[in-house]
């Protein structure tokens, strides 16, 4: 008897240390609307081991496709980069850094399909150290490539006629109007009226977009059901809004930009 007691005993300790293990996880957490840190989510979109195939559609309309791939770096405690063989036994791995890669092509109405393939590298603490940038719109060539530590920036412009390279410092940059006629030509006010976004006017000496996110926990609407995801948000040049939606993996499942263009999911388009 009293064995049995005892067994009964220890069941329902341990069912009601699931239940509320499990209303901690899954209940307070997930409520709609919940805020959420937005490094928490951004460590799991900087950690996803999927890649996001996405639909890129401008006001309903499919204009293109992209993916997006994050890596992590890590490297053993001695020093040395991982290969692809196996650490020795007992060596210690240690995250060095985040990269993302997100690349695609896209067909406008106005223009020419146009491809680009973006690269950012960012510390342990999500503090972004470079990025590449590259766009090309048949016989135009933009590339630019930026470096925290340097504080430099290097650009490249290149069509059938001419090769023009330059590199900029930080202090430069804090004249957008004039640098961003000189990177483009001509050729970027029309691409950017394409996009629906204006061209940067000189303004505060200040090098951040300004870009403060903002993250919650939020449902998707994907058929019939309701799925949880992670809502992120943040204001473009404080007049356009963006809004990633977040697996709890991490992987991409929406992205919403200004002048209606919105980035779906492949997995979700097949549904």
């Amino acid at each position: 008897m009293r064995y049995r007691a005892f067994v009964v005993l220890v069941t329902a300790f341990f069912v009601t240390m699931n239940v509320l293990l499990w209303r901690a996880e899954f209940g307070a957490r997930t409520h709609l609307g919940t805020p959420v840190p937005a490094e928490v989510v951004w460590e799991k979109a900087l950690t996803s081991p999927d890649t996001s195939f996405l639909e890129i559609k401008h006001r309903g309309v499919k204009i293109g496709t992209a993916h997006c791939v994050a890596n992590i770096g890590e490297e053993l405690a001695t020093g040395r980069f991982m290969t692809d063989e196996a650490p020795p036994e007992g060596m210690i791995k240690r995250l060095t850094g985040y990269s993302l890669d997100f690349d695609g092509n896209v067909s406008l109405e106005d223009l020419s399909r146009f491809r680009f393939y973006f690269n950012l590298k960012l510390d342990t603490n999500q503090n972004w150290q470079a990025l590449s940038l590259k766009v090309t719109v048949k016989p135009f060539s933009w590339e630019i490539h930026a470096s925290a530590p340097e504080q430099i920036v290097r650009y490249l412009i290149e069509d059938d006629e001419e090769k023009k390279e330059r590199t900029l410092t930080f202090a430069e940059l804090r004249n957008p109007d004039k640098v961003m006629r000189e990177l483009g030509g001509p050729a970027l006010p029309a691409i950017l009226a394409t996009l629906g976004l204006p061209l940067p006017q000189a303004g505060p000496p200040s090098l951040a977009l300004g870009l403060q996110w903002e993250a919650r926990n939020d449902r998707l609407k994907v058929g019939s059901n309701l799925i949880r995801v992670y809502r992120l948000e943040a204001r473009l040049f404080d007049r356009y809004k963006a809004v990633i939606f977040v697996s709890p993996v991490g992987e991409i499942l929406r992205v919403e930009l200004p002048d209606e263009i919105v980035m779906t999911n492949d997995a979700l388009t097949n549904l």
